[in-house]
């Protein structure tokens, strides 16, 4: 059954991952060899930032800068008292506060995955480029997956050229009750209206800053530097209490050493070095961080996001090292490029990593082919697979009257609990997944690609969560109309 326009259903509420099961890969020894090894990087080589604003910071709080390069070489003392100031913990808002995520090292949200630029058609099955009505769908489904805690838009609003991300924003805003990846690299001039949507979403500056609907990502340019209107939008978001995450991408071969630990630290000096200058702009603004590290194929040059070396718990530690919350840890994202046997590895392994891991957002749901093809029924699949991590690995709940001794005595030897009340009663406490035992009205059993793509369509079709109101959407429009005229004048 369709809902009809005047109606919605309401959003569950989100199911994070318990991180006490949390696994070390690196001893207390170890992290302070990579610590030192990435403040040695950012005082002896340092950092491009290529961004007048930023040089001006540097210089003023005594570090080393060389405005003609664009390079900023920070002493480790001036490192330490920078991120002194940086909240171990914040709160990233949702629409209401049962969707709020504390971001305290205490458990772990999943995320969908972002940025992608094709998508596997919902209807012709075939690939196109990516647009905004695709964000707003994917938004509205994951706003009935429990598991999805925090949503990055999947892919880009090719459609709306350079206010895209503005765009992406908005379609999540819009479409989802759950917070919002809704900051990202734009042109100086533009940053601003994403704060002014945040403001509206929120319903006010205060509130906004007490529980942001969305936050940021930047991400660095490997190796050790960062782009101008990255710089630029950082420091708008950070000024408005918008929390914002830095990510580092270095791939190992060609923009990283071809050593893990190289790759390591070189991401660690971009994205702290980061983190540094907010913080020394405005002491107290909430950061996280981020080190993705991939592997250069030897034989084409091309990109392996998929490595066997722990570097996501790595990576997680070190950010918890430098006393902030991560982004980062088990990811189901893979490089295939079709739904098969690969994409099913890395979801499997991946979601195993979550509470491992113990990153504060992690999973990276729905993506295939690097994150840049959206398979829709991908991340129906994802959330199953993270659905069965998260029961396996959650703390049992051991209940004395569970071994329900009279029942058995009751039937007897070489009988049956068919008829037994305790089994009308129990029977459906067992959560059926809709993709593993899906069957037809004949009860023919279905594939789980098929039984995935059939489920989203019914989310798709059914689940229409409460929109801002009028007022608000209206608002949100005239925004982005003065940013679409804004870019007019950039382009």
């Amino acid at each position: 059954m369709t809902l009809s326009d005047d109606s919605y259903s309401p959003t569950p509420d989100i199911l994070a991952f318990d991180s006490s099961l949390k696994l070390d890969v690196l001893t207390a020894e170890q992290i302070d060899i990579l610590k030192q090894g990435t403040l040695q990087l950012m005082e002896a080589v340092g950092v491009r930032f290529p961004s007048p604003r930023a040089l001006e910071i540097f210089a003023d709080h005594g570090a080393q800068v060389d405005w003609e390069k664009h390079i900023v070489r920070v002493p480790p003392e001036l490192v330490d008292k920078a991120l002194s100031t940086a909240p171990r913990s914040f709160v990233l808002g949702g629409r209401e506060e049962r969707f709020d995520l504390f971001l305290d090292g205490k458990r772990s949200y999943l995320a969908t995955d972002g940025c992608g630029v094709r998508v596997m058609d919902l209807e012709t099955r075939e690939e196109r480029p990516s647009c905004k009505a695709d964000v707003a769908l994917m938004a509205r489904v994951c706003d009935a997956l429990p598991l999805v805690s925090f949503f990055w838009p999947l892919v880009s609003a090719q459609d709306h050229g350079l206010t895209a991300p503005l765009h992406e924003c908005h379609a999540g805003l819009t479409n989802t009750h759950k917070h919002v990846r809704g900051g990202t690299t734009v042109f100086r001039q533009l940053a601003q209206y994403i704060v002014e949507m945040a403001t509206v979403a929120a319903g006010s500056e205060d509130e906004r800053r007490k529980r942001p609907p969305i936050c940021a990502n930047i991400c660095t340019i490997a190796p050790l530097a960062h782009d101008e209107d990255g710089l630029e939008s950082a420091l708008t978001y950070a000024e408005a209490g918008i929390p914002t995450s830095f990510m580092a991408m270095p791939t190992m071969g060609s923009t990283a050493p071809a050593s893990p630990l190289g790759a390591l630290v070189t991401g660690e000096a971009e994205v702290v070095s980061a983190m540094v200058l907010i913080q020394l702009a405005y002491p107290g603004a909430p950061v996280f961080h981020s080190n993705l590290i991939s592997l250069m194929d030897p034989r084409t040059g091309g990109y392996i996001s998929d490595t066997s070396i722990p570097l996501v718990i790595m990576a997680v530690q070190m950010a918890h090292a430098w006393n902030v919350p991560s982004l980062g840890g088990g990811s189901v994202s893979s490089d295939s490029k079709r739904i098969g046997w690969q994409s099913g590895v890395k979801s499997g392994l991946g979601s195993a990593m979550v509470p491992l891991a113990g990153g504060e957002i992690c999973g990276y749901l729905g993506m295939l082919d690097g994150s840049m093809l959206l398979y829709p029924e991908q991340v129906i699949l994802d959330h199953e697979i993270c659905w069965e991590a998260n029961e396996y690995f959650r703390k049992y709940k051991f209940e004395i009257h569970d071994l329900a001794l009279e029942v058995i005595a009751e039937v007897g030897p070489g009988s049956h609990f068919l008829k037994q009340k305790h089994t009308r009663d129990h029977i459906r406490d067992f959560r059926l997944s809709p993709v593993q035992h899906a069957r037809t009205l004949d009860g023919k059993r279905l594939e789980a690609e098929e039984a995935a793509l059939l489920e989203f369509k019914r989310i798709a079709e059914n689940h229409k969560p409460e929109p801002l109101s009028r007022e608000k959407l209206l608002e949100m429009d005239r925004i982005l109309a003065v940013a679409d005229r804004e870019a007019e004048k950039i382009g």
